[in-house]
């Protein structure tokens, strides 16, 4: 018999502000064990260009990778090794900082609607000082399963079974498997999916509202799932819901601003390696 997950945490999201002023809404689970391998979920949303236009001047990272996906706006990334990267409606960017990386994301739009996402994943110990890494996905590069009844599934990293059929994202070199997926549907609309059962797995829905089982998610909210091989969703009305599915990464997280690293030691090292220049010459 199947073991299907249910919602055993809702936390709803909070208002913030980061990078030079931009309003998000945010998520973190530096010390929750049931978010690993993931960190942090932070949305970004306004139509008001004074809530983004400040956008994320250059600061450093270690020890994570961060997934940004933008729904509706124009960024730019741009970082110390030199990449530059447009990163417009539809498409995600990744990257991982490692032993560190200097970077910015900056709007290249001057107005409209801005919606997108920026999530931390963690980086296991044996990755934190590797050499920094990016890639972006321009949103043809997505993959995408539609079907009538079910909705769409745009699939970001990793792999994931949607109503049987396995999709594999334009993502997959992660440090540990990490799967993101964005379920857009219509009042009605259900899914199934199916995942490693010994994963954690969260749902964040970022509009209407869904019910898992019994229990039902709306905007805003952000719910920790149990374990188990499959999980089936109904929309509750139109709805947009992130998926995340990730392998635990069993050890210590002690998180400093950008850095997340495994002691206090390291974080130490990481704030005198930025103030000392180290992070420019890798």
């Amino acid at each position: 018999m199947t073991l299907v997950r249910t919602i055993e945490q809702v936390i709803p999201s909070h208002s913030t502000s980061d990078g030079d002023g931009v309003k998000i809404r945010r998520v973190h689970g530096f010390d929750n064990a049931a978010f690993s391998p993931f960190l942090m979920i932070d949305e970004l949303k306004s139509d008001d260009k004074k809530d983004y236009v400040g956008g994320f001047p250059p600061h450093p990272h270690r020890g994570i990778e961060t997934l940004t996906y933008m729904m509706k706006g124009h960024f730019q990334h741009k970082d110390h090794m030199g990449n530059v990267g447009e990163l417009r409606s539809g498409g995600a960017q990744w990257m991982a900082a490692g032993r560190g990386v200097i970077h910015s994301e900056m709007p290249i739009m001057e107005e409209g609607e801005l919606h997108g996402f920026q999530i931390w994943i963690n980086q296991p110990a044996k990755n934190k000082m590797t050499p920094a890494q990016y890639h972006d996905f321009q949103p043809e590069t997505i993959t995408e399963y539609e079907q009538q009844g079910s909705g769409l599934i745009r699939l970001l990293s990793g792999e994931i079974r949607v109503n049987g059929s396995l999709l594999a994202g334009p993502l997959a070199k992660t440090g540990v498997p990490a799967t993101v997926a964005d379920w857009r549907s219509n009042r009605g609309d259900s899914v199934r999916l199916n995942v490693p059962s010994e994963h954690n797995m969260m749902l964040y829905v970022y509009k209407g509202a869904v019910s898992v089982a019994d229990k039902s998610l709306k905007e805003g909210e952000l719910a920790l799932v149990s374990k188990g091989e499959a999980m089936e969703m109904t929309a509750s009305s139109e709805s947009g819901l992130l998926v995340f599915v990730g392998e635990p990464i069993n050890e210590p997280v002690v998180h400093y601003g950008p850095f997340v690293m495994n002691s206090m030691q390291e974080i130490q090292q990481a704030i005198n390696d930025y103030n000392s220049g180290v992070f420019d010459t890798y």
